[in-house]
């Protein structure tokens, strides 16, 4: 299938890992995309490795003019691990060393603003303000803690929202801090109730991405701000506990939330093996199929968009057929055009929903 790329919509991704690719793979953002994988082609501690999606030009080739980008460390009770342990690796051996390294990572993003790249966005105001001065200047950044592991308690979130923080998922892959993500199962840690008590307080939504089905449950019951699920894919079509029940679904829909489809393919594949499956079993359009799924549970539009997700740790080898680059997403307006969905609906998805939450919930 052939699809005619429309460049036209601008873009709100909820999910990139920008600084952590920066940090950890020792990634030049600031490069061309091109220019970039041609400065990997002989880097070989990766698939990942010249098949990189994700560089700020390339971001502000496909017109995306906000992105949620995370701080992401983890130091959860499995660790300290074996040495050696690569740096490339998110676990620490103790929070203090994981707030260390989001720091850094913040520091990146900072260093990205002082040099014209990007704008940190902390309020409403900053974010209507930039989206209003359309796609032609830097690329708006909401900050988000992917896993609270560097919140050292949760008085310490204070000190994390003075520097930008406006998001914050409690987990990550197995057991933080906070509670039981994906791969594992278990409740809240006993210091999660006061530190969403803190995000309430402070205006930071909850993103309920990677807390396993009861941690996620628990959540849910004690915090009454703004959730979210930024890069969530639909358990119905893709089995598996790291995707989102209908029922996960119907409960974050009552709370208004927004659904931001991953571009990972083994979330859009049932039965893909990480370094196995061969790419070509999963078309972009398989993204739709999540899409659509959420929207027929709503009964609209209004809580379907995109957590992309890409480069979080793998390239273009890892992603649908006909995405291979960030540019490439253009491609899923005209999918969705062909499966019915409205300009204004392919608007929504695209960038409508997510402005509309961040424009409720920044304060």
């Amino acid at each position: 299938m052939t699809v005619v790329a429309d460049t036209r919509i601008p873009i709100f991704d909820a999910h990139l890992d920008l600084a952590w690719n920066a940090l950890s793979f020792n990634r030049d953002l600031t490069l061309s995309l091109n220019a970039l994988r041609s400065v990997e082609k002989n880097l070989t501690d990766g698939p990942y490795r010249g098949r990189a999606t994700v560089t700020i030009p390339e971001l502000r080739k496909a017109r995306l003019r906000v992105c949620v980008a995370t701080l992401l460390a983890r130091a959860g009770p499995q660790v300290p691990r074996q040495p050696p342990v690569r740096r490339i690796d998110l676990d620490y051996a103790h929070p203090s060393i994981a707030r260390a390294q989001a720091r850094g990572q913040w520091a990146y993003y900072q260093w990205l603003e002082q040099q014209g790249w990007i704008r940190l966005l902390r309020s409403t105001d900053d974010l209507q303000a930039h989206w209003n001065a359309g796609s032609e200047g830097p690329l708006g950044i909401i900050l988000s803690f992917e896993g609270c592991d560097p919140i050292t308690d949760p008085d310490d979130a204070h000190a994390w929202y003075e520097l930008g923080v406006r998001v914050a998922g409690l987990t990550h892959y197995g057991i933080g801090q906070y509670a039981f993500g994906t791969g594992t199962s278990g409740p809240l840690q006993p210091a999660a109730q006061a530190l969403l008590c803190t995000f309430e307080t402070l205006g930071i939504a909850l993103d309920v991405t990677h807390l396993c089905d009861e941690s996620m449950a628990e959540a849910l019951d004690l915090f009454n701000g703004p959730v979210l699920a930024s890069h969530h894919n639909c358990r119905t079509l893709v089995p598996g506990e790291r995707q989102l029940s209908d029922e996960q679904i119907e409960r974050l829909i009552a709370r208004d939330a927004i659904i931001g489809t991953a571009l990972d393919a083994w979330m859009l594949h049932p039965g893909w093996i990480r370094g196995k499956t061969d790419r070509n079993v999963v078309h972009i359009a398989a993204i739709a199929d999540h899409i659509d799924h959420v929207c027929q549970i709503a009964g609209n539009t209004k809580h379907a968009a995109l957590g992309s997700d890409l480069d979080g740790g793998f390239g273009y080898n890892q992603v649908p057929v006909g995405l291979d680059r960030y540019t490439d997403l253009h491609s899923l307006a005209g999918i969705l055009d062909m499966r019915g969905y409205s300009e204004r609906d392919i608007d929504r998805v695209f960038h409508g929903n997510w402005l509309r939450f961040f424009s409720r919930c920044l304060g």
